[in-house]
């Protein structure tokens, strides 16, 4: 294989590896967020249902 074209190739395969690994920590990144926004609103609903229920 020539040399610029195995350079080629490598370039391109790093491409593709940092999109990936990009997509993998928006992935991760959207978990996280839907996590924390249904420990809140599980954490709200305690809290209402404690006022409620000691009222």
């Amino acid at each position: 294989m020539a040399p610029e074209l195995h350079y080629q190739l490598i370039i391109n395969r790093v491409a593709e590896l940092h999109e990936e690994a990009s997509n993998h920590r928006r992935a991760n990144e959207a978990i996280a967020g839907r996590k924390a926004q249904a420990r809140s609103s599980q954490q709200r609903l305690r809290a209402a249902f404690g006022k409620l229920r000691t009222s």
